[in-house]
């Protein structure tokens, strides 16, 4: 029998997120989360859906990566869905920066891993944990291929003049300053999963892709390949996002140090922990934010529609840069949850032939639709995300059967 399953795993600082797919039909067989490793209270929820059997949790200390990954593994053998499986083609890890050098989905090896090393500097809160998951799942298993597809792949097709910053050229290469962009599987995915909404190739569609959750990102993709998104060298850049502030001044920065009395690391946390949202009303959730709104709450009112004027400049910016723009994709979970934020996004834009349905947009459904009126002559879309079956089909495509 070829080996046709992919284990996906997404390892964060003190957490664990999982999938086991069967490629054959794409269907998941498994689901779960480890999180709050190294605490006492660690837990574990694993969801059998190959066996239809009830979800399972257990709490309790967790002490590393190591034994997380190794009760994930418990867990998937009592489902008869272990680890030492001969069906088990690959391991296929989200890592979120690869620099310039790693364009595609790429087998580990030493190499490939101390490269990643080398960009944590530039993803310090994110590549040491993606480490932590790629070595111990070798460890493990180091007969399987281990295959990181990494979240700025999708980006590297932009050109430099979008991709650099107007600063010193050498100073910036060799610091390694440019925009690498971030929830680039989503992306991928989103904009081809638009186009076939429409019937048609990616090659053939142009589409603003709006990545919309508590990080939310833009981008721009011309006949399938991006050429400009909002996030730059960090995830910190573009959108207003639950607890980023985004496009932001950089003489902001050098006020608050000089005049504030902030320390780098004070301001770091200001820009990226207490900031967007949560800065401008206390909440990062859309759903208690637009709560708020319809009991007159004017901050709330303010957050949101600072949030949604960010979000229409870069409409905007990117219908230009692409001159020609079949489709507007909302997605993550705001995008696809929020029909506010949907109907606020492009309302006056209809010069720019965006519009939506009020009927249409008001309706709740896990699966990709169109939400424009009929004839429209921009598509608008909200097109439900699924980063972890993107990763699977870039590593399954990369593997094949060649591990049967």
């Amino acid at each position: 029998m070829s080996a046709s399953r992919v284990l996906v795993l997404n390892s964060g600082s003190s957490s664990v997120k999982y999938q086991l797919l069967d490629m054959t039909d794409r269907s998941r067989l498994a689901v779960g989360l480890v999180e709050r490793i190294g605490e006492e209270t660690s837990r574990l929820k694993h969801s059998p859906l190959a066996t239809g059997g009830a979800a399972r949790e257990t709490t309790g200390p967790i002490a590393d990566h190591e034994a997380a990954l190794k009760a994930v593994a418990g867990e998937l053998a009592k489902d008869g869905l272990g680890l030492d499986s001969p069906e088990l083609a690959a391991i296929g890890h989200r890592v979120v920066h690869g620099g310039q050098l790693f364009t595609e989905p790429t087998v580990v090896d030493d190499a490939v891993l101390a490269e990643i090393e080398r960009l944590v500097p530039v993803a310090p809160l994110h590549n040491p944990a993606n480490l932590t998951g790629l070595r111990t799942a070798r460890a493990l298993r180091p007969d399987l291929p281990q295959v990181a597809v990494f979240d700025t792949a999708f980006h590297t097709t932009m050109p430099e003049s979008a991709a650099r910053y107007a600063i010193d050229v050498r100073t910036a290469d060799e610091h390694r300053i440019r925009r690498y962009g971030f929830h680039g599987t989503s992306h991928a995915y989103v904009s081809r999963a638009t186009a076939a909404l429409l019937g048609r190739e990616p090659e053939d569609v142009n589409v603003i892709v709006l990545h919309l959750g508590n990080g939310a990102s833009a981008s721009a993709v011309r006949g399938g390949r991006c050429v400009d998104t909002s996030m730059g060298l960090t995830p910190l850049e573009g959108l207003v996002m639950g607890t980023r502030s985004g496009d932001l001044d950089p003489a902001v920065i050098f006020h608050l140090m000089r005049v504030g009395g902030m320390s780098a690391d004070e301001v770091d946390t200001l820009l990226n922990k207490r900031s967007g949202l949560i800065g401008l009303c206390g909440d990062n959730d859309m759903r208690e934010i637009r709560r708020r709104i319809d009991e007159g709450d004017e901050r709330a009112r303010l957050a949101f529609d600072i949030y949604i004027h960010r979000l229409r400049k870069y409409i905007g910016a990117y219908y230009a840069v692409l001159g020609r723009v079949d489709a507007v994709a909302f997605t993550a979970g705001v995008g696809e949850n929020a029909a506010p934020v949907r109907e606020a996004a492009v309302a006056g834009l209809e010069s720019l032939g965006l519009a939506v349905d009020g009927g249409l947009n008001a309706v709740r459904s896990d699966a990709a639709r169109l939400i424009s009126p009929a004839g429209s002559a921009v598509a608008v879309a909200v097109v439900p995300t699924d980063e972890e079956l993107e990763i699977a089909d870039q590593t399954y495509a990369l593997v094949g059967t060649g591990n049967a």
